[in-house]
């Protein structure tokens, strides 16, 4: 199977794109790809992409992780090994530069490696400051980023608890509805975990901050 993406590397800017990361993923993921989605395969990554039957549309990376794919691909951007990007980071910023407007990270969570996961999320920040929507994603829970001035309307679906943190600092003027604990013009810190495990209680929730950016962590009840 392959993958009909129009985007950047082939000449249309890409609304939609989604990176895969090295964390293995398994076949349920594909719930998350929409018809001409942008496919991005990160350094080991490109695992992923083969395991849902894709073919990325750019694949990334300085191949420490992985060997470089047998076939070059036609769009391939060979990172050095010394960098300060991530190699995820690099492709999230290529997307942006493109002027990608939505992102979604599978393979991004998780793994043996914690500060890979730790540095997704950094990468999510900096898409979300941009504008871009994020979206990360694995078998267990939705990762989403709240910024000032943008709502998140959460659908509760499969969905228990909903967890809040604050990213960068405090994070005021926190509204929660739909949920167990509601929350009116809260204030919530980095050092204390006031937002964690709150619950669904509406098919839908509705977060809001006034300032500071945010965690939100939906997961199942199992």
């Amino acid at each position: 199977m392959t993958h009909p993406g129009q985007g950047a590397a082939g000449g249309a800017s890409p609304a939609r794109a989604v990176v895969f990361s090295a964390v293995p993923i398994g076949p349920e993921m594909a719930r998350y790809l929409q018809p001409g989605d942008f496919l991005v395969a990160c350094d080991a990554g490109y695992r992923n992409v083969q395991r849902l039957g894709l073919v990325p549309d750019l694949i990334v990376g300085d191949f420490d992780s992985a060997p470089q794919p047998p076939v070059l691909h036609e769009h391939t951007i060979v990172l050095p090994h010394v960098k300060d990007d991530t190699d995820t980071h690099f492709a999230a910023r290529w997307l942006w530069q493109q002027g990608c407007r939505h992102v979604t990270f599978l393979g991004a969570l998780g793994g043996k490696r914690l500060e890979h996961t730790i540095a997704n999320l950094h990468t999510a920040l900096f898409l979300a400051k941009q504008g871009v929507e994020v979206l990360l994603a694995d078998a267990y829970s939705e990762l989403r980023i709240l910024c000032p001035g943008r709502p998140l309307v959460l659908e509760r679906a499969e969905w228990t608890y909903l967890s809040l943190f604050p990213l960068d600092g405090a994070l005021t003027g926190v509204q929660e509805r739909g949920v167990f604990y509601p929350l009116t013009d809260a204030t919530l810190t980095p050092d204390y975990p006031l937002g964690v495990s709150n619950e669904f209680t509406e098919p839908q929730a509705v977060l809001s901050c006034r300032s500071g950016h945010g965690l939100v962590v939906l997961s199942r009840a199992d």
